[in-house]
């Protein structure tokens, strides 16, 4: 697969907005199925929304990735009940897990960006780039959290950060596997198609 390509280009390589549209629609119903794995822990939930972004960066690449978790937010915003426990509602984006539902966006771009590098092809590789992102997602979420509701850097780092480091190792070893099935799945189909013409 050349580089710059992602998963969702080797099977619909179509470039129409009908395509695009789709993929999105696709991806922001599945990102609103995963906020739904919920643990209750406040003021910030441990949800499965994170392993959606991960792997929608993975297999949508950085644009269209970003674009997708833009929508799913744009769809919560409109009252829509896709975040974590079925909420939805403008006030859940100025919330406490604000900074982590806006992170999402730009975690979406930089793993896709690195997937359209090649770190998708290599399961260490695609370790790495998830991991990455991961970090990158505390830094807005910690801040807005100390921001809106925690009184000092010792308690959002508990609320915030420590409770979740568990569940995200365990959601990047998944989404590894998630995305590295799906590639050889698609490797496979690639070189079938090819025999066939």
């Amino acid at each position: 697969m050349k580089t710059n390509s992602n998963t969702a280009d080797v099977l619909f390589p179509s470039s129409s907005w009908v395509r695009h549209a789709g993929l999105v629609l696709g991806g922001s119903i599945f990102l609103a199925l995963t906020a739904q794995i919920s643990v209750p822990t406040l003021p910030v939930p441990i949800t499965g929304q994170t392993f959606g972004v991960l792997v929608l960066g993975l297999l949508y690449g950085s644009r269209l990735g970003a674009a997708t978790v833009l929508a799913y937010l744009a769809e919560g915003a409109a009252g829509l009940p896709v975040f974590a426990n079925g909420a939805g509602g403008a006030i859940v984006l100025a919330g406490p897990t604000a900074g982590y539902l806006w992170g999402f966006v730009v975690v979406a771009f930089v793993v896709g960006r690195l997937a359209e590098r090649g770190w998708d092809r290599n399961i260490g590789l695609a370790a790495v780039a998830m991991l990455v992102g991961n970090v990158i997602l505390y830094v807005p979420g910690l801040v807005w959290l100390y921001i809106v509701v925690a009184p000092d850097w010792g308690t959002t780092f508990q609320w915030g950060l420590l409770p979740f480091i568990p569940g995200d190792l365990l959601k990047l070893a998944l989404a590894c596997c998630v995305v590295s099935g799906i590639r050889e799945w698609v490797e496979r189909w690639r070189t079938r198609r090819s025999n066939q013409t």
